[in-house]
């Protein structure tokens, strides 16, 4: 296939069909039984690479097809057409989207990237660290008025900005 400019082989397209386990029926047991309609209706319909991979959460059907009318025609066939009907939940557990499907590959999952440089907050400045003495305690209000009403009290001296009771 040529491109409309003149230049060489256009893009193929890699379009997946992925189905989730259902309670009553798992994923796998729908690939069992519909996996050779899938398989032999890609291949007679000009599919150039296909593939089955089975995840624990359920089965994806990886085909690559030269063009998008191709993938139409294949997409249109009774036998696809009926396995799509026949997936354990086709509401909520089938999903049929170009590009591959499934994991992204590796056991452990991918690591966030970090942000590119025009997205990034400067964190704020540090501020000085608020510390509190529990040590003593005095009522509200100025200190100098604080002792002044603790030396009224019967028994309270303040030697030397200390409490000692009835001493």
């Amino acid at each position: 296939m040529r491109k409309p400019d003149g230049g060489g082989r256009g893009v193929s397209d890699w379009w997946s069909i992925e189905v989730f386990d259902a309670s009553e029926l798992p994923a796998r047991r729908w690939k069992d039984s519909y996996q050779d309609d899938l398989t032999e209706a890609a291949l007679t319909n000009g599919a150039i690479e296909w593939a089955w991979h089975e995840h624990r959460y359920g089965v994806v059907f990886e085909v690559l097809f030269d063009s998008d009318e191709a993938w139409e025609v294949f997409r249109a066939l009774p036998a696809v057409r009926s396995a799509l009907d026949g997936a354990p939940d086709p509401v909520n557990g089938l999903i049929v989207y170009r590009g591959r499907g499934g994991g992204s590959g590796p056991r452990k999952p991918r690591k966030p990237k970090p942000a590119p440089g025009a997205s990034t907050m400067a964190l704020p400045e540090p501020v000085a660290e608020r510390v509190l003495h529990l040590a003593g305690v005095a009522p509200p209000g100025r200190p100098e008025e604080a002792l002044g009403r603790l030396d009224s009290l019967p028994g309270v001296k303040h030697p030397g900005g200390r409490c000692r009771m009835g001493a």
